[in-house]
């Protein structure tokens, strides 16, 4: 897959990583995380997202981006991966492979391997709708089709918890995540309104991933600014 800017369809032929923190601003151990997502985020072979979690927000401080959709995104992955707990900073790897946040050694030996292509998946916006459309593919199971609307960076000043007193960047925070339908080998299209995306995303990606939080088979992403 790859990359699209200006609402210009793309398609290409090898997948990029894709990259999903499960983080908090009420998690102390989360802030070096966030900031190896930044550098990872940069990279032209990556495409990441950040989802901020909302189990932390009884314990002193409210995440201003955290969401029920992103707990529950964590809560599937870990029944899938047989874990009977989530944690942050939690990083997912083409949602296949887990590992701390943080762990640098870890995450950059599994980006350094060789990657398989993925399905093809056309991107567009274009007069206040944004199109997805994929192509025929033999053999695909019954997989979703997910809109995933970013923030692409944010400076946060934190009150209380953990982090209080602490200024926290961060990158690439999902804002909603939206199911378009589901689509397996036959080509598709589908369409989602651009007012119906939050009005402070910066950028929208689309993941195809198998029925039940499977391997992520195919991303694509593009700006809205």
């Amino acid at each position: 897959m790859g990359l699209v800017s200006g609402g210009v369809a793309c398609c290409g032929q090898s997948k990029p990583a894709v990259l999903e923190l499960f983080t908090s601003e009420g998690c102390s151990s989360c802030p070096p995380a966030e900031a190896f997502f930044g550098e990872l985020a940069k990279r032209p072979d990556v495409l990441a997202l950040a989802f901020h979690v909302d189990y932390w927000d009884g314990l002193g401080w409210r995440g201003r981006f955290a969401l029920a959709a992103s707990t529950e995104r964590q809560r599937l992955y870990a029944k899938n991966l047989g874990s009977f707990s989530v944690y942050t900073p939690q990083l997912f790897v083409d949602g296949r492979h887990d590992f701390v946040g943080s762990d640098r050694v870890s995450v950059g030996r599994t980006l350094a391997q060789a990657r398989s292509a993925g399905v093809v998946v056309n991107l567009a916006v274009h007069l206040g709708t944004i199109s997805v459309t994929l192509e025929r593919h033999a053999g695909i199971a019954l997989s979703d089709v997910l809109l995933v609307a970013y923030q692409k960076a944010a400076v946060s000043r934190i009150g209380h918890g953990e982090n209080v007193g602490r200024e926290l960047e961060e990158f690439n925070i999902v804002r909603a995540l939206t199911p378009l339908g589901q689509w397996a080998e036959a080509p598709q299209q589908f369409e989602a309104l651009l007012g119906t995306i939050p009005g402070n995303a910066t950028d929208v990606e689309i993941l195809i991933q198998p029925v039940g939080e499977g391997p992520i088979i195919g991303a694509v992403s593009t700006s809205l600014r």
